[in-house]
């Protein structure tokens, strides 16, 4: 089993993916530089946060439309594993492989501080090893990641199943107060229509270790783990 991290121009958390990779969960993992392109067989590939050219544009723009992300795609079409995370979410909304977009915060400020999830769909590779419904606490760190979902407003534009996880109080409700950054009805993870994309804005790799406060997102890293064991 091996993951890749991409590295853009900006890219400022990929270190930090790949040591919770490599060295907290012990799985094998390469730093690959967008110009190089994912040649090796790669079982998962993590898009880390930052800030891509300089969220020129729009965070995410240009890094979508990078050589690079034509292997993505292919990974992703043929049921491999990619997680984007912050930045690497909003390139991942850009590319057209999960819905809709995120965009400047309700309150158009950087917001970096814990937050509270709901998992809403524990039936993915991405939260195998979490209950739903349960409560966990990830950081998030962001000036655009207010997600609103394709046809923001009309009843049925985003399935159920494609949403991983909501802003929550610490009680698991799900509030206006417990929602940092006005994303529609609180969704902070959305999963492609097959389920193998997860595109998250908070930071799982600043959750990995006790040490940091919580280590509820060293779950996500090894519930991708466990289901690339179970289906190979």
């Amino acid at each position: 089993m091996r993951f890749a991290v991409v590295q853009f121009g900006g890219s400022n958390c990929d270190r930090d993916v790949a040591y919770v990779l490599n060295d907290v969960c012990g799985i094998d993992t390469d730093l690959v530089w967008y110009k190089e392109g994912l040649s090796r067989g790669y079982d998962a590939v993590i898009l880390p946060g930052g800030f891509s050219y300089g969220d020129y544009l729009r965070a995410g723009a240009i890094a979508a439309r990078t050589r690079i992300m034509d292997d993505v795609r292919r990974i992703a079409g043929r049921n491999g594993l990619v997680l984007g995370i912050c930045n690497g979410a909003q390139i991942l909304a850009e590319s057209g492989l999960v819905p809709g977009v995120f965009t400047i915060n309700a309150y158009p400020k950087f917001i970096c501080r814990p937050a509270y999830l709901r998992v809403e769909n524990p039936k993915n590779p991405f939260t195998l090893l979490f209950a739903g419904g349960e409560v966990i606490r990830i950081p998030i760190a962001h000036r655009e990641g207010r997600y609103i979902p394709p046809s923001a407003g009309r009843t049925g534009t985003l399935k159920e199943e494609c949403v991983a996880f909501r802003f929550c109080d610490p009680a698991g409700n799900i509030t206006h107060e417990s929602n940092p950054n006005g994303s529609f009805e609180n969704i902070t993870g959305v999963l492609s229509s097959g389920g193998n994309v997860l595109a998250m804005m908070p930071h799982p790799e600043r959750a990995s270790e006790d040490i940091l406060g919580s280590s509820d997102g060293k779950r996500i890293f090894l519930s991708m783990a466990r289901f690339i064991e179970e289906n190979s």
